[in-house]
């Protein structure tokens, strides 16, 4: 299948949908802005996609938690939609900051890792019948919302969308995008599959476990995390925004650079999605 076709899930307070749909189209893909609504009347829609993408914004006011009622409205009425993304092994899935905390949130970028019971509370009280996550996605450690353009490392990582990337100078704007790990043995187990698959880092490109200080990691989150794929590669999520760095004039200083580069940094991320289905 040479061009892909990509949907593109809106819904209210999604703002990210027409940079991200131009960006997959500027990569040879043919993407469509479809409203979260939309799907919920007509499941079957889904099925003439190949790659599904929830782009950034603050979905429904991100009231509770940042992708908290998408992801429950995904979970109860597009169930096989998930499925048919996640677990069929010829799609993919990108989850860019918005979307990416809807998909923390559906458990999807950190699935095949058990979750675990709260330990039992002080005086001998049952401990609360929820499983623990083994990560999620919290408040910046300065507890505002920030944005700015950062560096990032790629790790070694089976995600499609990273291949060939060592690098890349995107802009993020978050309130809620600590990257939390519930315990050593789900960071260990995150790391050792190659999952932790983008950090942030500083100017030489240097990949580090230890949290690195602010601004260069902009929210505190464990081991630098900027984004996580699952086991296969093809689902990935990221807070960065890719789309926002596909031409070369949108990067801060591109009037200044000695040497223009053809594309943006982000592009190659849409063009290896793209390609995969060549």
């Amino acid at each position: 299948m040479a061009t892909p076709r990509v949907l593109i899930l809106r819904a209210p307070g999604t703002n990210c949908d027409i940079e991200t749909a131009h960006a997959f189209d500027v990569a040879g893909g043919q993407s469509e802005r479809v409203h979260v609504g939309r799907l919920i009347e007509n499941p079957a829609l889904h099925q003439r996609y190949q790659i599904l993408c929830i782009p950034g914004g603050f979905s429904y006011g991100d009231d509770i938690a940042a992708g908290r009622i998408l992801a429950t409205r995904m979970h109860h009425h597009l169930d096989e939609m998930i499925h048919h993304f996640v677990d069929s092994g010829d799609n993919l899935v990108l989850g860019i900051c918005n979307g990416m905390q809807v998909l923390m949130r559906l458990g999807v970028l950190t699935s095949g890792i058990p979750a675990a019971q709260p330990a039992m509370a002080g005086g001998g009280e049952e401990a609360p019948s929820h499983d623990v996550p083994p990560a999620t996605l919290t408040w910046n450690n300065h507890g505002r919302f920030e944005d700015r353009w950062v560096n990032l490392a790629v790790d070694k990582t089976p995600c499609v969308f990273l291949k060939d990337i060592e690098q890349m100078y995107l802009p993020m704007a978050h309130a809620e995008g600590k990257f939390v790990a519930r315990d050593e043995a789900a960071m260990d187990q995150l790391r050792s599959e190659g999952r932790l698959a983008i950090r942030y880092c500083d100017e030489s490109g240097a990949i580090k476990n230890e949290t690195l200080p602010f601004p260069v990691n902009p929210n505190g989150g464990d081991a630098n995390v900027a984004g996580v794929c699952d086991a296969s590669g093809r689902v990935f999520g990221l807070m960065p925004h890719p789309e926002r760095h596909i031409d070369a004039t949108q990067h801060p200083f591109w009037t200044r650079r000695k040497v223009q580069p053809e594309h943006g940094d982000g592009l190659q991320m849409f063009r290896n999605a793209v390609e995969w289905f060549a």
